[in-house]
């Protein structure tokens, strides 16, 4: 954990030492998620994301980021005998490559990037037979590695995005766990 943080820090440190058009800010929002498997129907759940960005560059720019977000979905057995809910808390780490264009005051961008998601917490709600006949359902992976690609929109300091955010691996190989989320979120650039 403190390797990820001083990455990120190092990483800003270059930034603005390059000269590069730079900003940072704060960011929060909304998702949408759930867990694909095949052993389970799924629907998702909402949940949020909280944290801080920085924007290094004009044209094609670089965007680190490190936010908390809860994420997870709902599960349902295929013979509905029960289900229940799953909920994770993380904490995201997407380096993004995007491409901006527009007035200054008005600018659009299109972004793509690897991530890192370290799980935080997790949380089910299963009844206690689930449970007991799930032992191996809950044994989440701690970190995984993902994908994010979107747009987003800045008019002056407001920034707007809605992305998309898939995983590279199962968080449970033994049940082929995978979530993904929809996310819309709102920042403000405060440099």
């Amino acid at each position: 954990m403190k390797k990820l943080i001083l990455s990120a820090a190092l990483l800003i440190a270059v930034c603005i030492s390059a000269n590069a058009q730079f900003s940072l800010g704060i960011k929060g929002g909304v998702n949408y998620s759930n867990i694909n498997t095949d052993q389970f129907k799924n629907s998702g759940v909402a949940g949020y994301q909280l944290g801080v960005f920085a924007r290094a560059g004009s044209g094609v720019y670089l965007q680190p980021e490190i936010y908390v977000s809860s994420t997870g979905g709902h599960l349902e057995a295929n013979d509905n005998s029960f289900g229940g809910n799953v909920r994770f808390t993380n904490l995201t780490v997407p380096v993004l490559v995007g491409f901006q264009f527009g007035p200054k005051n008005l600018n659009f961008r299109l972004m793509a990037g690897p991530e890192y998601n370290y799980l935080l917490n997790t949380s089910e709600t299963f009844t206690q037979n689930a449970n007991s006949a799930l032992y191996d359902f809950g044994r989440y992976k701690n970190s995984t590695l993902g994908y994010q690609a979107g747009f987003g929109v800045d008019i002056g300091p407001i920034t707007t995005d809605l992305r998309y955010q898939g995983n590279l691996n199962d968080v449970n190989p033994n049940y082929g766990e995978r979530p993904n989320i929809w996310a819309l979120s709102v920042g403000f650039k405060f440099l």
